[in-house]
């Protein structure tokens, strides 16, 4: 189960709801967190354990893998996917905006509202978020980018015995991880696959 904040109707981007139900359900968060809570014989914190630009990569990653799977079935809701994307990289710059050139509260609702496909209720709760949660936006992206690395990688590497299924268990089928031992995990998938 995952809830959707649905207090005003009236601000909710229908368009975003089914791109976030892959962040957070299937591909994501739910495959993602179900995964690491089935492993045995680790410590609980490999079990239950969060490291953001892992776990929140794998929600972004999770989106555009779910338009790999067909799951947008029509241009609506694959617009509601890219909608997403382009809030993600606002984020990025009100996380640089707010911190490191001390933009206002005020100067970052305007770039948001100017430049994101979100409500304005929606655009005045994630500009005090990333004003609270410094880094947690780019850890997001950091995150994303990586495992997209990584996937490339692996496909370069192995060719025709690159097996997309094979590759998502080296990523999920540990817990979570920092992203570099995410990539000691890949590169002994790529090694281990190359000799075989």
């Amino acid at each position: 189960i995952f809830y959707v904040n649905l207090a005003d109707m009236n601000q909710v981007q229908k368009p975003q709801v089914e791109g976030i139900a892959h962040h957070e359900g299937a591909p994501g968060h739910h495959f993602q967190i179900a995964r690491a809570q089935e492993l045995t014989g680790v410590p609980k914190f490999r079990r239950f354990g969060y490291y953001g630009a892992y776990t929140e990569g794998w929600g972004l990653y999770s989106e555009r893998l779910a338009k790999e799977m067909g799951a947008y079935k029509d241009p609506y809701s694959e617009f509601g996917m890219l909608s997403l994307q382009i809030w993600r990289a606002c984020r990025l710059v009100l996380d640089t905006g707010i911190h490191a050139k001390h933009w206002s509260r005020e100067q970052a609702i305007a770039y948001f509202t100017e430049h994101a496909p979100l409500s304005q209720r929606d655009v005045v709760k994630e500009v005090d978020r990333y004003i609270n949660n410094p880094g947690q936006a780019t850890s997001y992206m950091v995150g994303q980018l990586k495992i997209t690395q990584l996937r490339h990688k692996a496909e370069a590497a192995l060719g025709p015995r690159f097996d997309i299924r094979a590759f998502h268990e080296v990523v999920i089928g540990s817990g979570a991880l920092p992203l570099d031992v995410l990539e000691e995990q890949v590169d002994g998938y790529i090694a281990a696959n190359k000799a075989g």
